[in-house]
């Protein structure tokens, strides 16, 4: 029997998983107060806002997979904001002399888009008001919330930068709470009241309140408040001042999203994921090509860990926003070209990026130069540099008429830039991930979408939600999922899959500034043996052997066939937690 930390939950009524226990009873009181699953999902984020602000914030992103009970398929929302429109590679290179886009500060900014999903997702799938799911985030930032250790340590990292630099970010953070004592943050619970305030003035309606939220974020005070302080310079990681890029144009056109769901069938599973806007098809791609093995050996890392390494090279050649590139999907996702890089799998690890030809099409790799990777400045960076494994939170939803939603939201750290005073929560750094080289899927310009990491997953069983599940952590996501999911299909309950030890491989450019690549690289937790690690250095791989119970943060919910619920948290890092009945 496999070892668990916990019991998986049972029950009929409803399911919340997420990284924190706080935002998991936020979305269990709204089930019980009478709302659905999107309802309780949109307090949950909220809430993971204000508690988890080291993970995500306000100015961030939003991509999550809504399935509503009858529905054949789940539904995409994107909230993924775009680069602003002076956001071009000449303005970064030429006027700016920058090789990358910093991984900090207000010229990373894209397009905030998380309120923005969230209003959408309680508008068209919802039933409950604003009020009845923003009290949680108001609550908690206003009264208090117990400071975990990981964001004292966070903060410490970063408090020099906030002493001298950012001190905006000083005014909320400083000096640096002690872990068990209440933190708060007014300055972002007073900007929530009066977004309320303004949306309920406006309007009796459920919907006209909700839209008047949305307007206020976006043409409104918060709107305001953005642009003018993107105006200001700061020192950011390439260690110069820049200002921003956003203006209240892009910020006034914006809105969220819906697009159809990509999905594979896998062992009588279908699985379904964003579009490659994201990275999300890298998780489908590997489940293709894992079809040709059996996992049941002595040594499924290495094969799993060699496949991956495909999927995310054909991710660095052909992933970009559709809308502005020609993404070989159809063909990426088929048997027939898995069948074809199945084969490049050997026996020893490949210490090469090998993206594929699809449709006998040229790949394009981006140009890596060694000299151009810049340091960032000391205590300045994505999450997983500043020294946490893990960066970003996760949701997961499901109720008892079967609604499911799984919601991946992230950005708007409070390390990665300095906060907006009158707001109290600072912008997003998404746009790092973007390319300053002209001609690349995932290439800088105007108003396009940078192909994020952002990847929650939903499994359908004989046309029915199954389950729903994601994690934090960067370009780990579609990995520590994954292996998740492979567990569960071959046995072990959610809680046992979660509980397994974890791999992945970094064996690619990372999607953060500065952009490095690991050859060979895996990472395995202790826990998976000595003979297992052993056999991964005799075939060739730099194993980095990590920590028992360090990698991952997976969460799940799902339903079964007879209406049972189920639902489970990872117990690393002592915050997740699932609750339900």
């Amino acid at each position: 029997m496999a070892f668990t930390t916990r019991p998986e939950l049972r029950g009929t009524f409803g399911m919340v998983a997420s990284t924190h226990w706080l935002a998991s009873a936020a979305g269990m009181a709204v089930l019980e107060q009478g709302g659905n699953a999107f309802d309780a999902a949109v307090a949950t984020g909220l809430t993971l806002q204000v508690v988890e602000p080291h993970l995500n914030g306000p100015g961030g992103d939003l991509p999550a997979l809504l399935w509503r009970a009858g529905d054949d398929v789940p539904t995409v929302l994107c909230a993924q904001g775009p680069a602003p429109r002076a956001a071009t590679i000449a303005h970064y290179q030429g006027e700016l002399g920058l090789a990358l886009v910093p991984g900090t500060g207000p010229l990373a900014a894209v397009v905030p888009g998380a309120f923005g999903g969230w209003m959408a997702m309680l508008r068209d799938y919802g039933t409950l008001r604003l009020r009845d799911v923003l009290r949680f985030a108001i609550g908690y930032a206003g009264d208090g919330y117990p400071m975990l250790a990981q964001i004292s340590g966070a903060i410490e990292r970063v408090a020099s930068l906030f002493r001298e630099d950012w001190t905006t970010s000083a005014d909320v953070y400083l000096p640096v709470p002690k872990p068990g004592t209440l933190a708060h943050n007014r300055a972002l619970a007073a900007t929530y009241r009066r977004v309320l305030e303004e949306a309920e003035a406006r309007s009796r309606d459920r919907d006209e309140q909700i839209e008047a939220a949305h307007e206020t974020w976006y043409r409104g005070f918060v709107a305001e408040a953005m642009t003018r302080f993107s105006e200001r310079a700061w020192l950011d990681s390439s260690g110069e001042r820049h200002r921003g890029l956003l203006a209240e144009d892009d910020l006034r056109e914006w809105r969220p999203q819906y697009e159809q769901a990509l999905a594979v069938d896998y062992h009588g599973h279908d699985v379904y994921k964003a579009g490659p806007w994201s990275q999300a098809p890298v998780f489908l791609q590997q489940l293709r090509l894992l079809e040709g093995f059996d996992l049941e050996g002595d040594d499924p890392i290495h094969a799993i860990t060699e496949c991956a390494k495909l999927a995310f090279a054909d991710r660095e050649a052909w992933y970009g926003d559709p809308d502005f590139v020609d993404v070989p999907l159809e063909t990426l996702l088929s048997r027939a070209y898995a069948d074809e890089r199945r084969r490049l799998v050997g026996d020893t690890s490949a210490a090469e990026l090998r993206p594929g030809t699809p449709d006998g099409r040229t790949p394009r790799l981006p140009r890596i130069d060694a000299d151009a990777e810049a340091q960032e400045a000391a205590g300045v960076g994505e999450p997983t540099r500043a020294g946490t494994k893990g960066d970003t939170v996760h949701l997961d939803v499901v109720d008892r008429a079967g609604n499911m939603v799984s919601a991946t939201p992230s950005g708007g750290w409070l390390w990665g830039a300095p906060v907006v005073p009158e707001l109290g929560f600072c912008l997003g750094t998404r746009a790092q991930m973007f390319w300053l080289e002209d001609g690349l899927p995932n290439s800088l310009e105007p108003g396009k979408r940078p192909r994020t990491t952002l990847s929650p997953t939903i499994v359908g069983r004989d046309g029915e939600p199954y389950l729903a599940l994601g994690t934090p952590g960067g370009d780990q996501q579609d990995q520590w999922t994954l292996h998740v999911l492979l567990q569960h299909l071959r046995g072990l309950d959610l809680q046992a899959a979660i509980d397994a030890p974890e791999h992945h491989t970094e064996a690619f450019p990372s999607s953060f500034y500065p952009r490095e690549t690991r050859p060979r690289h895996v990472a395995v937790e202790e826990r998976a043996g000595e003979a297992a690690i052993k056999g991964l250095r005799e075939r060739g791989h730099d194993v980095e052997v990590s920590p028992p119970w360090s990698l991952g943060r997976v969460s799940a919910a799902g339903r079964d066939p007879d209406g049972m619920l189920k639902a489970a948290a990872n117990p690393r890092g002592a915050q997740g937690y699932a609750v339900g009945r």
